[in-house]
């Protein structure tokens, strides 16, 4: 991997979240020069879970920080489907060992706070000057030698291309193709970390856990080294009454609106000091991404349901084609568009993936005490997850054939 080169106009991205510095570093490494702007004044990501999976570990090991965040993780062993009731369990498929086997790379949880700061780590090493915080941008203008940047302190940077990694409320995409605003997806999230010491000791296995149910589920799984539980429980509701799409909520909350469920979900809400709820929102679908040297990357272009643990992976991924396309290609709208080209159709079918999975975690069945087994036993049979999950797990974003290498 190179130093990035200044005498070139850097490539400006919008948004310091995971896939706008996954961009940053796998531009950075690729020897082009770059600028983020974010406009929160320091860098903090809201304390959750992320799931890894092979083709996310594939990424971060072509960014080189793929130790960094091991260091802080748990390889995850398996990952299980339990009937929200009654407890019945049902093994998904083994990880581990046997996914590095099949897939090359392993699977592991990672706490998201400690994926971003190796990812802020990683950018800096190259660049200690590459991460502008307060900087919120407004707006941008475009012409045939490059992007001129427009921030809301009335100050502008000029760049080669803008890259709006700057999330589902993405100010690119809205300046881009118009106000299609983010609309409330009728479903909202619990979501805690809870210190392990307060989980029954029973629960404490480096398993990912997912309980089914009528109208919601619930995933736990450990974090950073199993010192932490990440918790998120998802409900089905019409309408959003709070002011932010994330609101602090109580203990008492959450165990109501899982009455009935069984009792090691119980555990694990009383477990939890304060807990937070969220506002799921949904995004149409975009035809294209890309205008001139502008483009866009992550939830600015394909924000998708929580509920196939792909959102961060695909970030990332996002951000390596994007800068294998810059590196090769001094027309950078043509590279945009390859970019672009070679990442629409996985984008999307992943999209379409989350959202089938909603029937399928909250399926009306599952209510039903002999409907409710059968209806797992049929839709996570062996061939049936790895039809789901082994196109994804297999893709590798460095090596990946772009459109014209794949017609050589």
């Amino acid at each position: 991997m190179h130093s990035s080169n200044p005498s070139k106009p850097p490539v400006l991205i919008a948004g310091a979240g995971i896939g706008g510095l996954a961009a940053a570093l796998a531009l950075l490494r690729r020897g082009l020069d770059v600028e983020v702007y974010e406009q929160a004044d320091q860098l903090r990501e809201v304390g959750a879970g992320v799931q890894i999976s092979p083709n996310g570990s594939r990424v971060l090991a072509d960014l080189g920080v793929l130790d960094a965040v091991r260091a802080s993780s748990c390889e995850t062993e398996g990952k299980e489907i339990r009937l929200w009731n009654t407890g019945q369990t049902w093994k998904l498929f083994d990880l581990g060992a046997e996914a590095v086997r099949r897939f090359g790379f392993s699977y592991f949880t990672a706490y998201r706070v400690d994926l971003h700061n190796a990812l802020v780590d990683g950018v800096r090493a190259l660049k200690p000057d590459a991460i502008r915080l307060g900087a919120r941008c407004a707006g941008f203008e475009q012409d045939r030698d490059g992007v001129t940047l427009q921030l809301e302190s009335g100050a502008t940077a000029r760049g080669s291309a803008l890259i709006g990694a700057d999330g589902i409320h993405s100010m690119t995409r809205t300046r881009l193709f118009g106000s299609d605003r983010a609309t409330f997806a009728d479903m909202m999230a619990w979501r805690a970390v809870i210190p392990m010491e307060r989980v029954p000791q029973h629960l404490r296995r480096p398993v990912g856990t997912n309980w089914v149910g009528p109208g919601g589920h619930v995933i736990h799984y450990p974090l950073r080294r199993g010192e932490l539980m990440n918790f998120v429980g998802y409900l089905e509701r019409t309408g959003w009454v709070a002011e932010s799409w994330n609101v602090q909520g109580t203990t008492e909350e959450c165990a109501a609106d899982f009455k009935g469920w069984h009792d090691d979900v119980q555990a694990l809400i009383r477990a939890i000091d304060a807990p937070f709820k969220w506002g799921i929102v949904r995004r149409p679908p975009l035809d294209a991404w890309t205008e001139g040297r502008v483009t866009l990357l992550g939830d600015a272009c394909h924000a998708m349901f929580p509920l196939l643990a792909q959102g961060a992976n695909v970030a990332m991924e996002d951000g390596v084609v994007l800068a294998r396309c810059l590196e090769r290609d001094d027309d950078v709208a043509a590279a945009l568009q390859r970019y672009e080209r070679a990442r629409h159709e996985r984008a999307y079918r992943i999209v379409a993936g989350s959202t089938e999975n909603i029937n399928r975690f909250h399926n009306r069945a599952l209510a039903d005490p002999v409907e409710g087994p059968a209806f797992i036993d049929r839709e996570w049979g062996t061939s049936k997850v790895q039809a789901r999950y082994d196109w994804i797990f297999e893709y590798d974003a460095a090596t990946v054939p772009l459109d014209d290498e794949a017609s050589a």
